[in-house]
């Protein structure tokens, strides 16, 4: 018997196997990959042992990779004593194929196959992409029934992305793990590659530095080296947050906020608006949480970036003919939410009267952006349909999905004029929540058996919206029951959260969380549920669901069925043209 085919191939099984494991030999960018013919991207090999530089045999579609590549490598002998490493920095490839490298050193070889792809012409001047950030079915539903109203199973309007001419199923799970975090997710969507939970615009090598993983060009960055449109960041959240961050920065911890608050200066976008201001002043103000004496606003200003710090100056600057660039900070955290704003004026809205609404920023963005002859790019978050679903908050979240369905309806208004314009409207990922049933006040005994289910549900009592979508009392007799499928030990109440965002754990003195005893003094019969996720987490977390995405307009035919999240960006930029010779 010939032992070495079979010996070859019990080698290659254990070093793919290995190539699963942290910190063992792999290449960047990973199996599989769809890379965009002509974007910028790191090829990073690792191999498992020490080796000497011209040991390493490195084939692109079996020649040696610098006979494609012009790029001078980076040899690192011994990357962190974890064996050597060999970097090629912005990589381009400009011919449409498949590709295969091979990597080969001592006793160990690597292989992975990449999809290279053009794009063809452009088909569409401007691209809107509004991210409901963790927004599920259930959220959207909950939504319906407060802004539109249901009467004998009927819905009485439908939200302003149900209508959408095209919807697709979205697979969100990330390189590492099936459950995916924002960065991840909004990663896939602005650079077509997958990467690890809690990092954005890079490949998770075995680097130690944060910055220093093998990166992949973002669709903002594509934009402005390619093109000259316009490009448009907005979020209810910090700038510095997971999916804003994700259009302009390449880190393997998605905390780094310092560096992304530094990346949206140096993106070039023109329009960034949102929360977050704590990382753009200087350390020496009061409230700043940069390390540094750098004053970002001023730097804003000095490149032409009109102002805004409240909902009026969003206003006057946006609607001034002359504006074509637009920074605005409205909190030095994350913004509240429409519930509060509005209605309750709980959590900081008390300290912060001034902000504006996501609808407000959206039609700003686009007053500003539309001045570009050359069309623009547009990202629009609502970011706290996840902030609220985490802490168990589902009132809060439907409130900002009705917000999220005013904004995306301002773009179908300007597309009704501008037909050449793409609009997506997606979730980055899910959480878990369903409506079970009716809460019924009236209804005797303890507070589970006022639970209405099936027959016994009817419908809630939510007064008529007023004319943003939003009912003025949430805090009805009848009411939605919804319930999450994951969470922390908490108190169930049945009633909506009127002091503040819901908060369902705190840490005892063991350090673990337990039910908030809060709502227990609050509500007498509050409902103590023990917890099915781990003792250290605080709140509920994502789920791998897919998300439902809708768009309409050119290349929206592009979206059906089942997807995977890396095809977003790929739909973008086949619409937009950006792998066109």
């Amino acid at each position: 018997m010939n032992t070495l085919p079979f010996l070859r191939t019990v080698f290659l099984i254990v070093v793919g196997s290995l190539a699963g494991i942290a910190q063992a030999a792999a290449v960047y960018p990973i199996d599989q990959a769809s890379i965009l013919a002509g974007s910028k991207f790191d090829i990073k090999i690792e191999f498992n042992n020490v080796i000497n530089s011209d040991e390493a045999i490195i084939e692109l579609n079996g020649v040696p990779i610098n006979k494609i590549i012009s790029v001078k490598p980076e040899f690192i002998s011994n990357e962190n004593g974890k064996g050597s490493s060999i970097l090629f920095r912005d990589v381009q490839l400009s011919k449409a194929g498949k590709y295969q490298v091979v990597a080969r050193a001592s006793q160990e070889r690597l292989q992975v196959n990449w999809d290279v792809y053009a794009t063809g012409p452009r088909r569409v001047k401007n691209v809107i992409l509004f991210i409901g950030d963790g927004m599920t079915i259930a959220n959207r539903t909950t939504a319906r029934v407060l802004s539109k109203g249901i009467q004998e199973g009927k819905y009485q309007g439908r939200l302003a992305f149900d209508d959408m001419s095209n919807t697709a199923m979205i697979g969100t799970s990330g390189s590492d793990s099936l459950i995916t975090d924002s960065a991840n997710s909004m990663s896939a969507y602005t650079t077509g590659h997958k990467t690890a939970v809690n990092a954005m615009g890079v490949y998770v090598s075995r680097a130690n530095d944060n910055l220093s993983h093998p990166k992949v060009e973002t669709i903002a960055e594509l934009i402005k080296r390619n093109t000259k449109m316009a490009v448009g960041i907005v979020s209810d959240a910090e700038l510095e947050d997971a999916t804003p961050g994700a259009m302009v920065s390449h880190t393997r911890r998605r905390a780094d906020k310092q560096y992304i608050a530094d990346q949206l200066l140096s993106s070039g976008a023109e329009v960034i608006l949102g929360g977050g201001s704590a990382y753009f002043y200087p350390k020496s103000t009061k409230g700043s949480k940069r390390k540094d004496e750098q004053d970002l606003i001023e730097n804003f200003k000095s490149k032409g970036y009109q102002l805004a710090f409240t909902k009026q100056e969003l206003l006057l600057a946006s609607e001034s003919k002359g504006t074509k660039k637009l920074f605005g900070v409205f909190h030095p955290d994350n913004m509240d939410g429409s519930l509060d704003r509005l209605y309750l004026k709980k959590n900081t809205v008390e300290q912060y009267p001034n902000q504006p609404d996501l609808t407000e920023m959206t039609q700003s963005a686009i007053d500003v952006l539309s001045r570009n002859p050359n069309g623009f790019f547009l990202m629009v978050e609502a970011a706290l349909i996840d902030k609220f679903n985490h802490p168990l908050d589902w009132e809060r979240a439907a409130f900002d999905t009705i917000m999220l369905s005013n904004a995306v309806q301002i773009a179908k208004d300007f597309a009704k004029t501008h037909p050449d314009t793409l609009i997506i409207v997606t979730p980055d990922h899910t959480h878990s929540g369903s409506i079970s049933g009716v809460v019924h006040d009236d209804k005797p005994g303890p507070l589970r058996e006022k639970v209405g289910i099936y027959a016994e549900a009817g419908y809630p009592n939510y007064p008529k919206a007023d004319l943003q979508g939003y009912p003025n009392k949430i805090d009805v007799s009848k009411r939605i029951a919804f319930f999450y499928g994951n969470y922390p030990d908490h108190y169930e109440t049945l009633h909506p959260k009127l002091d503040g965002t819901f908060v369902p754990a705190v840490k005892d003195d063991s350090g673990k969380y337990v039910a908030n005893p809060k709502y227990i003094q609050l509500q007498e019969d509050a409902i103590h549920v023990g917890g099915n996720l781990p003792s250290h987490q605080d709140s509920g977390v994502h789920t791998a669901d897919d998300a439902v995405l809708n768009a309409m307009g050119p290349g929206s035919e592009k979206f059906k069925g089942f997807m995977d999240n890396t095809e977003v960006f790929k739909v973008m930029v086949e619409s937009l043209g950006l792998g066109s010779k």
